[in-house]
């Protein structure tokens, strides 16, 4: 194959399987990681193997987890512009807003079966944590429905903003990069992202020319959830055409966990070291193609994402999840008159999951919906530049069965949005603003008189304003204000039954209005050659913040309202407007101690190319019910972690510790506390390139300690600490070796 060069830059319910494979299964991996492994080279593996040391460095603009950041070699051709694009849509090198990607083998290294897991350990960002199977970020302490979830800057569609044992349906075996903006700045994206915006970038569709073929592979096993993972994906094309093909699959056991943990699955062992019910099966891939003209673009992609998966808060309920979702993406660059370009972006989603008790269908929800988006970038005003937009979007949802908490409904929303930019002598401001329609209309449901039925209809509007300050060479500042209005939800409006994710009968109530924040953060950011340092500080304040409290009432699964403490009886909580406020700090750096560049000025062990740098990261939130002083629940403790980066030639390799605090600032309903403990780990990484013919791949060999200690410890922004203690503890000591390929 030819190097590319890029020009510029029930519907038939799903049967979970058994907790529990068989052993010969389990001693084997599924048929589509060993066509990843071959994938890897093919006859390219047969001919001589020689080590190349790297030759360019692939940045990391995140603080990274545990693992350290690896430097990877230069790949046969660009996958992506290091250039954040969330946030961005001038494509300025600098954003104003916090901004961390994940990509290359930064991602690599760090990727977990979920998306809140792995970006937890970013500043500023943790994961809801049901288990090991279904997590959401969590961004300055705001969740759910707060944080928007994106496709490539397109919306997605699921169920995972309605309960917290619903899985994101992304796979990072095929993403090329994750970007996180945090903060409320994001209103491009919809007034909803207060918390911030996560786009999930895999380039199904692409952007830019390709001239001749690429792809990458990638297999992967571990020890702790048995996990055999594969994945592969080419792409290919001309300056007309390009097409892209990627596909995976991740099957995992039961997670080993710290300590010994009951289980009453048949077929499982009544007590063992692992997490009961927290098996999992993910497969799935895509296809898309581009056609290129003259001025711009038009691309389509279709996807499938299916996900059968123990739910860990029930022993015998497993989850079965399929999403298939098509896209359309273009561009027209106008380059005349008022307009220099336009830009389209439209995606339909039906998402169906079915829980099964037992092995039988109980309750199906299902999510179908659209998305249409149009962005305008004007001509440059003087020193002004931006984008004017508009996005619609419309869904049906629905939930049948015993445990449906929430009705048939219907919301849609229309939206007008603009982002300018003007350049100063000293750095840049930017400008925000965005103005909506959402309906939300409940249909009640055929199977129960419990819902209440109408239509509302909001009018959110949002602004903000933010300021990058060039001080020095080293130095710059950056500050955003900004005010959001976001509309209550469906669930948030209409919800009334029993939802066992959080042990609780959940009500809705029809006359919330808009939830309503003004937030500010101020940051400073230093960098001089390897060193490099940067801290935010933010507060938020909501004048309407929606959320569940406890009303002191409790009812029966059948909706009886018993008094307090009766066998079986569940607390009711109220969807409520409060008043509340959110502030806090986020930090990271790295620090080069040895290398060139470094404090010690000396080499390591005589050798002139080895560096060892020291990675620092850090967060605090607090949270608080400003109508009650009590503190709001689910938010992370302080944490603080480092690494220890070390790097020679092909070989990269690090250790590191995080540390969470206790947390003790939990509200008086009965939430559970957790102790402080410290998570260790490791990994170590090789690059080779393997040459055969006129075929050159570049391979990282890795291998990732999780937990070296194999620390006991619970997530105090998991809601299983307080609904299901102790069965959900965070997994214990696994070693995970993998392989990725890049052609």
């Amino acid at each position: 194959m030819n190097s590319p060069h890029r020009t510029a830059q029930p519907a038939a319910p799903l049967t979970a399987r058994p907790a529990h494979a068989p052993a010969a299964r389990r001693a084997t991996l599924r048929p589509l990681a060993w066509a990843a492994l071959l994938a890897l080279g093919g006859p390219g593996l047969l001919p001589a193997v020689h080590a190349q040391a790297a030759n360019a460095a692939e940045p990391a603009a995140s603080a990274s987890a545990s693992a350290p950041t690896p430097t990877t070699p230069t790949a046969p051709a660009a996958r992506l512009p290091e250039v954040t694009v969330t946030g961005n849509p001038l494509g300025a090198a600098t954003v104003v807003a916090p901004a961390a990607q994940l990509s290359g083998d930064a991602l690599t290294l760090r990727t977990q079966s979920t998306l809140g897991e792995t970006l937890d350990g970013l500043p500023g960002v943790s994961s809801t944590y049901f288990g090991p199977n279904a997590s959401r970020p969590i961004i300055r302490g705001l969740d759910g429905d707060r944080i928007r979830i994106l496709q490539n800057s397109g919306a997605t569609l699921d169920a995972s903003a309605l309960s917290f044992d619903h899985a994101v349906p992304t796979e990072a075996l095929v993403t090329e990069r994750i970007e996180v903006l945090r903060g409320p700045a994001a209103l491009l994206y919809g007034g909803s992202a207060v918390g911030g915006v996560v786009n999930v970038i895999d380039n199904r569709i692409p952007r830019e020319p390709i001239n001749g073929v690429a792809g990458k592979a990638e297999a992967a096993a571990a020890t702790g959830n048995g996990e055999r993972s594969g994945g592969a994906m080419v792409e290919g094309g001309n300056d007309r055409y390009a097409l892209h093909v990627d596909v995976f699959d991740r099957d995992t056991d039961d997670v080993r966990a710290p300590a010994d943990l009951a289980c009453e699955k048949p077929g499982s062992p009544g007590l063992a070291r692992r997490i009961c019910n927290s098996a999992s099966h993910t497969r799935g891939g895509a296809v898309g193609g581009t056609v290129f003209f003259d001025r711009g673009y038009l691309g389509a992609s279709a996807s499938t994402y299916r996900n059968d998966y123990g739910t860990v808060a029930e022993d015998d309920v497993t989850i079965g999840m399929r999403s298939n979702r098509y896209a359309l993406d273009g561009e027209w660059r106008i380059d005349a008159g008022p307009l220099q370009s336009i830009k389209m972006q439209a995606s339909h989603t039906d998402y169906v999951h079915t829980e099964f008790e037992g092995g039988e269908a109980g309750t199906t929800f299902r999510n179908r919906g659209n998305d249409l988006r149009l962005e305008a970038k004007h001509a440059p005003l003087g020193a002004l530049q931006g984008v004017i937009g508009l996005q619609a979007e419309s869904s049906r949802f629905s939930a049948v069965g015993e445990e449906a908490f929430a009705p048939y409904s219907r919301s849609r929303s229309t939206a007008l949005f603009a982002h300018e930019e003007l350049a100063t002598g000293w750095g840049k401001l930017t400008f925000g603003a965005r103005t909506e329609q959402v309906s939300v209309e409940s249909f009640g449901s055929a199977d129960t008189d419990r819902f209440d039925t109408g239509k509302h209809t909001f009018h959110p509007h949002s602004a903000a304003v933010g300021a990058l300050v060039n001080l020095a060479p080293d130095w710059q500042l950056t500050s955003n204000l900004s005010y959001t209005q976001r509309a209550p939800k469906d669930y948030e409006l209409f919800a009334n039954g029993p939802h066992i994710a959080t042990g609780a009968w959940e009500t809705g109530d029809s006359r919330l209005g808009l939830e309503k924040a003004t937030s500010i953060d101020v940051g400073a950011a230093w960098k001089s050659g390897p060193q490099r340092f940067a801290v935010t500080a933010f507060y938020s304040r909501f004048s309407n913040y929606i959320g569940l409290t406890p009303t002191g009432a409790s009812l029966t699964e059948d909706g009886e309202r018993v008094p307090a403490g009766t066998d079986g009886a569940l607390p009711e909580y109220r969807y409520q407007g409060v008043r509340a406020k959110f502030y806090g700090l986020e930090a990271s750096g790295s620090v080069r101690l040895v290398g060139e560049s470094g404090l010690a000025g000396a080499t390591l062990f005589g050798d002139t190319a080895s560096t060892l740098d020291l990675q620092l990261r850090g967060d605090l939130v607090r949270a608080t019910n400003e109508d009650t002083g009590e503190p709001l629940p689910r938010i992370a403790p302080l944490r603080l972690g480092s690494t220890l980066a070390w790097a020679s030639g092909p070989w990269r390799a690090g250790v590191g510790f995080d540390h969470l605090a206790a947390q003790d600032r939990v509200p008086s309903d009965g939430t559970r506390t957790t102790g402080a403990y410290t998570l260790w780990n490791a990994s170590v990484g090789y690059h080779q390139q393997v040459q055969f013919g006129a075929t050159r791949s570049n391979l990282l060999w890795y291998a990732r300690l999780d937990n070296i200690t194999d620390k006991l410890a619970y997530s105090a922004t998991s809601i299983l600490t307080t609904t299901a203690f102790p069965k959900s503890p965070l997994p214990g000591r696994s070693l995970k070796v993998g392989v990725k390929a890049t052609f």
